[in-house]
């Protein structure tokens, strides 16, 4: 009761300055005007789509590509210096520059070079730029929950036989990736809002549609029917994230109980 009391009494508070400020007119006509969101829903919620259909493309290709990667700096031995020196030098370099610079450069300069069998589509390598960008930092994630498997997996692994690469596949990588679930689910929700960023390449998804709206009304109302799209996914997410964090740190207490 207490905590049900106070909860009511803050967020009523809240609510009673800002509707009793001298600006809320002016920011309610041109933020949270229910016109203008009846107007631009449709035409965002059509581009939002796209942004769901990028968002899946990408997190599949970024799962599978991160995994490679780790996998290849998880190689031991001298033979596979080569593959490490590459694998941690494109990690190195993509983690050290913005996702939107990536984006600009793959999604205006290659189309511009008109080489031949290269797609030239703006979406392709925007979805590209994101694929490039994200698996650096899953690729680090994974890395840390192959380094959190225990050196005598490896050691019992090989002692039965089975090669360095089949160490890793069969032994090291399902207990590594169950490790790091909560870190990849968090990568999930970073990922469908930063797909929006191809948006500077002209891509009419979600933002784009709403900008466009935005230009012809000067209204920002748009902007909010967006972001309540982007918050009915991101959301959800996050609270599956939160809970199934939670659900195996208990299970981890019960293991070494």
């Amino acid at each position: 009761m207490i905590a049900a009391a106070s909860t009511v009494i803050v967020f009523g508070l809240i609510i009673w300055v800002v509707l009793t400020s001298e600006a809320w007119p002016a920011v309610q006509r041109q933020f949270f005007s229910w016109f203008h969101f009846r107007e631009s829903f449709p035409a965002v919620l059509s581009g939002f789509w796209l942004d769901i259909r990028m968002f899946l493309v990408a997190e599949v290709l970024i799962l599978v590509i991160a995994l490679i990667v780790a996998m290849i700096r998880a190689l031991r031995g001298p033979a596979f210096l080569p593959l490490r020196m590459i694998a941690v030098t494109y990690i190195d370099l993509v983690r050290g520059i913005p996702t939107l610079l990536i984006i600009l450069l793959l999604g205006f300069g290659v189309p511009a070079l008109q080489l031949q069998g290269v797609p030239n589509s703006r979406l392709f390598w925007g979805v590209a730029a994101l694929v490039i960008s994200y698996s650096a930092y899953t690729a680090e994630v994974y890395r840390a929950g192959i380094e959190s498997v225990h050196e005598s997996q490896r050691m019992s692994a090989r002692s039965i036989g089975l090669t360095q690469g089949q160490s890793l596949w069969y032994v090291i990588v399902p207990q590594a990736v169950r490790n790091v679930i909560p870190a990849l689910l968090n990568g999930f929700v970073s990922l469908q809002k930063d797909v929006a960023l191809v948006f500077v390449l002209g891509v009419r998804e979600g933002l784009r549609e709403a900008d466009i709206y935005n230009a012809r009304t000067f209204n920002y109302t748009s902007y909010i029917a967006a972001a309540i799209l982007f918050l009915l996914v991101s959301v959800p997410v996050a609270r599956f994230t939160d809970w199934y964090t939670e659900r195996d740190r208990r299970r981890k207490q019960a293991m070494s109980a």
